[in-house]
């Protein structure tokens, strides 16, 4: 299974279901929604463990640890047993597709990749980096309705993927090629080459124009990712490269939370991931802090639900509104014990 396998790498608002999209067109490659299988595999307790759980996770971790000591190969028949697990659904799930290769595209892969490359060292990885600044300001927006401050408490993205990521492109434990979001979708011939060269796979130029096929001959399939832009491109556009300035403008709080943010990242880990504090730091200068906010997007059903969602949570944990979810959470307990 290893050598039908391709891992696309990048964080959340990254471009990563725009290059689904498009390597899903390819008539060999077998593009799901984000299958999300390794990430808790690698948490059952030898290498990390979960913080809660219905079951005692210390516990757990502490006999995980016992069983794969007693082991005749130890850790070695622990991967072997977890492969063939991941190894029996990646082939029953690609088998009905009658395609040969099949692209995982979780993002949160990227926070576990040193059990990924245990898992499958062999398998061709796909490494996305995006300008974090606009992968931090697309979070926000897409997710909490503008309100970067919630969105930084509820998950501090860049913190988490940033280092983690670098970290894998200089150490390269899998077969890696680094793809810039902003390269892809200016020259997308050239980069597409690059990773189909890089994946062994012959180069189609059909998976440019991902969405511009009739109905019922599409090669990828949708699923989770991005609801809205890509769905209405049918090819990538250079449109969102520089829209992340026009989003912050006339929001100052924002970009001094985008400073204080990138303040925290390390030189080394954005300039592996193709960036410079400089280049970033001026590009935030040039938002201006003073002028309009933009207007919102068009109502949606997604965008209502995004706007509802952000409402109801908003200081959940100290209002009565909290309160009552969580009388109610514990009511239906009872009733499903």
């Amino acid at each position: 299974m290893e050598k039908k396998l391709l891992f696309l790498i990048g964080p959340p608002r990254s471009g990563s279901t725009l290059l689904t999209r498009m390597l899903g067109g390819h008539p060999e490659v077998f593009a799901p929604q984000e299958p999300h299988l390794l990430t808790p595999l690698a948490h059952l307790g030898y290498y990390a463990s979960v913080e809660k759980a219905p079951y005692d996770a210390a516990i757990t971790q502490a006999a995980m640890r016992e069983l794969v000591g007693a082991l005749p190969g130890g850790e070695n028949d622990y991967l072997d047993a977890l492969r063939a697990c991941s190894d029996t659904l990646y082939q029953r799930l690609l088998a009905p597709s009658g395609q040969t290769r099949l692209l995982d595209k979780t993002p949160a892969y990227a926070l576990v990749l040193d059990f990924v490359a245990k898992l499958y060292p062999s398998a061709p990885a796909i490494v996305l980096t995006r300008n974090p600044i606009a992968v931090w300001s697309s979070f926000g927006n897409s997710f909490f309705d503008g309100d970067h401050s919630a969105a930084h408490a509820h998950n501090p993205l860049l913190e988490r993927y940033v280092p983690a990521i670098a970290r894998f492109l200089r150490e390269r434990p899998m077969p890696c090629c680094h793809v810039r979001y902003e390269e892809l979708v200016a020259d997308p011939d050239t980069q597409l080459r690059r990773i189909c060269d890089f994946a062994d796979l012959e180069f189609d130029p059909e998976m440019i124009e991902y969405g511009g096929r009739p109905e019922g001959q599409e090669r990828a399939v949708d699923g989770l990712g991005d609801p809205i832009t890509v769905a209405k491109e049918t090819r990538p556009t250079t449109k969102s490269i520089e829209k992340w300035t026009s989003d912050l403008a006339g929001n100052p709080d924002s970009v001094a939370l985008a400073r204080r943010i990138l303040d925290s990242l390390l030189d080394e880990d954005l300039a592996t991931w193709g960036y410079s504090r400089q280049e970033l730091s001026l590009q935030l200068d040039s938002v201006d802090i003073d002028g309009a906010r933009p207007k919102r997007a068009a109502l949606t059903r997604y965008t209502a639900q995004r706007k509802l969602l952000v409402l109801l949570r908003r200081n959940i944990h100290h209002n009565a509104f909290g309160r009552l979810i969580r009388k109610f959470r514990t009511a239906c307990d009872v009733l499903l014990r």
